[in-house]
């Protein structure tokens, strides 16, 4: 049996994360404004829908087209797609609209730095070379520490109360443990093509979602001209686009390596929201960023000292 080792990363793939760090902040921007026409079950619908239409199109046009299931690979491979729909997509997304009702969309951005926090336990449990050593579990216990610096006591205490302030706090959390879970579900997936493995995963998001957005909200006759353009936003860039990018990433340098976008997001998210939206800067955003990116620098150490 071949020995999977960890793979590198090389210059593109840090061109590439530091693109789609760009892209993913600027999506809580996106969902705040396309709240103000639509439902948070038809943002995360109407998102995955046209980034579905897009990747399909595209896997087809290019002669890809989606992964064969006739085989037990195959088959193998969808239950990949199916993870990849639900943890990646679907949870998240709906998550993400809901809160961002009741927390500043700069807020649910710094949450995001969790998910490089929960991908390292992950990967040591199911990724070989990709292992928790002591100075990794000081990184992680450090970073963790940010997070519950940033996420407060009081946001239990609210949730447990029934208070929606605290339920949305938890909700972004919630929604980087499922993005932590989507990540290494795609470094487990067989080798497939990274573009119909891409569009295969939103064609069955799009069938597990847009059913229950129907069900649930009625669509907006007028929404208006920034939501829809929002709207678009969310589905070409973040959802397609950053589809794409995250599945190379993903594939050819780690799950690891690729949850670093997730630092950058935080920061994007508040310069954006800032100045978009004037929301207000989190007290304790400066404490909570220090541990978050001390956490990341002692957990990545061992991994740049392996470096030729």
């Amino acid at each position: 049996m071949a020995v999977m080792t960890a793979p590198r990363a090389d210059l593109s793939d840090w061109l590439l994360v530091t693109l789609l760090g760009l892209i993913w902040g600027g999506s809580f921007l996106g969902v705040a404004l396309a709240l103000e026409g639509f439902a948070p079950v038809w943002v995360a619908a109407a998102r995955i829908g046209l980034a579905a239409l897009v990747l399909v199109a595209l896997a087809y046009a290019l002669g890809r087209g989606l992964p064969a299931a006739a085989s037990a690979m195959g088959r193998r491979i969808w239950a990949h797609c199916l993870g990849f729909a639900l943890f990646s997509n679907v949870i998240p997304f709906l998550l993400l609209s809901w809160a961002i009702q009741h927390v500043s969309s700069g807020f649910a951005g710094i949450t995001m730095a969790a998910v490089p926090l929960m991908v390292l336990p992950l990967a040591h449990l199911m990724l070989p070379g990709e292992r928790l050593g002591l100075v990794r579990l000081a990184g992680f216990l450090l970073g963790f520490a940010g997070v519950l610096v940033l996420i407060g006591i009081d946001a239990v205490q609210a949730a447990l109360a029934g208070e929606d302030d605290g339920l949305a706090r938890l909700a972004c959390i919630a929604a980087a443990a499922c993005y932590a879970i989507g990540s290494i579900n795609t470094r487990l997936c067989p080798p497939v093509s990274q573009l119909g493995y891409s569009a295969a995963g939103l064609l069955l998001a799009a069938v597990i979602i847009l059913p229950v957005a129907a069900l649930s909200a009625p669509f907006p006759a007028s929404p208006g001209a920034v939501p829809l353009m929002a709207t678009l936003y969310l589905g070409l860039l973040p959802t397609a686009l950053a589809t794409l990018l995250l599945v190379r990433i993903n594939r050819r340098a780690g799950a690891s390596f690729l949850s670093l976008v997730n630092y950058q997001v935080p920061v994007w998210a508040v310069v954006l929201g800032v100045l978009v939206l004037g929301e207000a800067l989190p007290p304790q955003f400066l404490a909570a960023l220090g541990l978050v990116l001390a956490g990341l620098a002692l957990s990545r150490a061992p991994a740049i000292r392996r470096r030729p």
